[in-house]
């Protein structure tokens, strides 16, 4: 047999053993049967949760027949492009892996050009959102004076969207030729990408009282309309501290519902920090700050995109601009444990 056609069937073996395909199809049988019922329907909220859950169950169960039938077919290319991109999805484990996820772009040392490099990412993620199908819409945005972003939050949808995308936390460098620059000096930016998870409403408590709520109107693009009303809402978590904004909605009610969603989510952060301070050793830091630089960008006087955590890198780095992050994410996430 050929050796290549051997690791594959074992490498899909491991998978078979993990995934429990027998299991998955019943658990479909049964959600499914569910949406027969008239009365399932009635609760939306209820309904859109297992329909979500049906779709990737489905897509689950679909991927890893799929891999079956290529191994079969002895299409050992596409079986093992296949198999290893499973094999990454079988490192996400966390709570929140599987989930969507908040993410954040935050222009950082370097005025306008930082401002420039935060819509630049912001520009490469959406990219890779589209990549992988996933859909998202701005909760937030803060226009820079002359050009680019001083910040922006998304709300990512998409099965894994927190657990891929949380590789992507910390502080991003770009080294480049200045654009805005009349001697074209050679410029050093920063911006931080910041992921938190999706939160259910049991897993953090946050009281009514501990809430200051401030409105005012949003400012920025959205049409002639966008100043005429305090749909804009600011709330501070007072025994915290924690400041959020929401502004790009045209209701009041959704930015108060995405500010408070966010807020849960730093709540969450904050304590899962203090878990992970107390346990010592964890396998790998998924919070982003400013001295946690995780990737260099360097467009002059050479093209060389380097990851600092895992060392991969690329050479191609209109590619990765454009999008192309796989490389760089598995390359983390199959990273083996740190040592205690």
């Amino acid at each position: 047999m050929d050796e290549r056609l051997e690791q594959l069937q074992a490498r899909l073996g491991s998978i078979l053993a993990n995934v429990q395909l027998p299991d998955k199809k019943e658990e479909l049988k049964q959600l499914e049967q569910k949406t027969y019922d008239g009365a399932f329907w009635e609760d939306t909220k209820n309904s859109a949760e297992v329909m979500k859950k049906i779709n990737q169950l489905k897509k689950e169960i679909d991927d890893v027949e799929l891999m079956q039938l290529c191994v079969e077919a002895g299409e050992l290319d596409e079986a093992e492009k296949l198999i290893s991109q499973y094999e990454v999805v079988m490192f996400l484990s966390g709570t929140y892996d599987k989930g969507d996820a908040i993410f954040s772009i935050h222009a950082g040392q370097g005025g306008t050009e930082a401002m420039d490099w935060a819509s630049i990412l912001l520009r490469m993620y959406t990219r890779y959102f589209e990549r992988k199908g996933w859909s998202y819409e701005e909760i937030d945005r803060v226009e820079g004076e002359e050009a680019g972003i001083k910040s922006i939050t998304l709300n990512v949808h998409g099965t894994f969207a927190y657990g891929y995308l949380t590789v992507e936390a910390g502080t991003h460098r770009l080294v480049r030729l200045s654009p805005f620059n009349a001697d074209a000096l050679r410029q050093t930016s920063f911006a931080l990408v910041e992921v938190l998870p999706v939160v259910g409403d049991s897993e953090v408590e946050v009281k009514e009282e501990e809430l200051e709520w401030q409105f005012f109107r949003a400012g920025g693009h959205g049409g002639q309309n966008v100043n005429k009303v305090a749909t804009a809402v600011r709330l501070t978590h007072i025994p915290s501290g924690i400041t959020v904004a929401c502004q790009t909605e045209r209701y009041q009610l959704q930015n108060r519902e995405n500010a408070l969603k966010i807020l849960k989510a730093k709540l969450w952060q904050i304590e899962e920090e203090k878990r992970q301070s107390e346990r010592q050793t964890f396998k790998k830091d998924k919070f982003a700050s400013w001295g946690h630089q995780i990737r260099s960008y360097v467009l002059h006087p050479y093209k060389l995109i380097k990851d600092l955590r895992t060392d991969y890198e690329s050479s191609q780095t209109e590619k990765v601009l454009d999008g192309d992050l796989d490389g760089f994410i598995e390359a983390y996430l199959k990273m083996p444990p740190e040592e205690e």
